[in-house]
């Protein structure tokens, strides 16, 4: 890839300290940018060998002053309510490149109110931008199910049979990094999904291939699901009403997204080796990456 400003030079990370945040602060180290990291806790943030840890809160855009400075370019993570106070401290600061990430829920149309405004705001600003829309996230797994499998190795889902393509949040980072060394995807939406077409159940089943213990799946009506990970909280009884179809991914209560239309041909995604020069990684590998999360210890 050709890089896109000499190394050494300066990137702000927002959201550093999340899963894919801090992939991508690790990858920018090794070569050769300096980085910073933002988070409203900086003393625990434990960033990357080489990453600094700064203050600053997107809620807040006076607290990114420090935070900004001295960057070329930054990846913004959706934070809608202030993203244009954000974008002019970033210009004030010199800051020429910004890379969103967003969702695949604006691709399928689903999402209007959040990542889509922060995407729209960013280009409409002048400065040059790239914007990477993950689709299902694998980690939702983790969050969703992990309480219950290290409890109990149970999984209580209304759902067993629905398709999906969960990606590994190490394939979106990646993408992030190209996005940021190669000048020429400036411009780029990419909305990338995970290689593996897998069902639920199937995805329980490679769970539990990776911590090496049976794992129980429990189908249950949507209503009993969003009862059961309420009660859990955390994730999964935060977005209960979405996860279960009781409200859309805007919030609109009482009613539900609704799905593709299937007489439709599947949307062409992109070949994520043609972008990071690897391809894909399975469900099965991520679920081995993550199989100590799942298996304990035990609450």
């Amino acid at each position: 890839m050709r890089s896109a400003r000499k190394p050494g030079s300066s990137v702000v990370v927002t959201g550093a300290t999340g899963a894919i945040g801090r992939i991508v602060t690790s990858r920018l180290v090794t070569t050769g940018w300096q980085v910073s990291g933002v988070t409203r806790h900086p003393s625990s943030a434990r960033l990357p060998a080489g990453v600094s840890a700064v203050y600053g809160d997107l809620s807040d855009p006076s607290t990114l002053d420090q935070a900004f400075a001295g960057a070329g370019q930054i990846v913004l993570i959706a934070f809608p309510h202030t993203v244009h106070e954000v974008l002019a401290q970033a210009r004030r600061a010199g800051v020429d490149y910004v890379v969103v990430i967003s969702s695949g829920a604006v691709t399928a149309g689903y999402d209007t109110t959040y990542n889509a405004l922060v995407e729209r705001a960013v280009m409409e600003s002048d400065l040059g931008w790239a914007v990477v829309r993950p689709g299902e996230f694998a980690t939702n797994g983790l969050l969703i199910w992990g309480p219950s499998i290290r409890a109990e190795r149970r999984v209580v889902e209304p759902f067993p049979d629905q398709v999906g393509q969960p990606i590994h949040e190490a394939d979106v980072a990646d993408v992030v990094v190209a996005d940021l060394l190669d000048r020429q995807r400036r411009g780029r939406i990419d909305t990338i999904v995970g290689p593996d077409r897998l069902t639920k159940r199937e995805q329980v089943a490679a769970i539990s291939t990776a911590i090496g213990a049976e794992i129980r799946l429990d189908q249950v009506t949507a209503a009993q699901a969003r009862a059961f990970y309420q009660a859990q909280g955390g994730f999964a009884g935060a977005n209960a009403d979405f996860l279960f179809g009781f409200e859309t991914y805007d919030g609109v209560q009482g009613e539900h997204d609704e799905p593709a239309d299937s007489s439709e041909a599947e949307p062409e995604y992109p070949d994520l080796s043609l972008i990071t020069g690897q391809p894909a990684r399975s469900y099965q590998q991520w679920a081995h990456d993550h199989a100590a999360d799942f298996a304990g210890p035990r609450p």
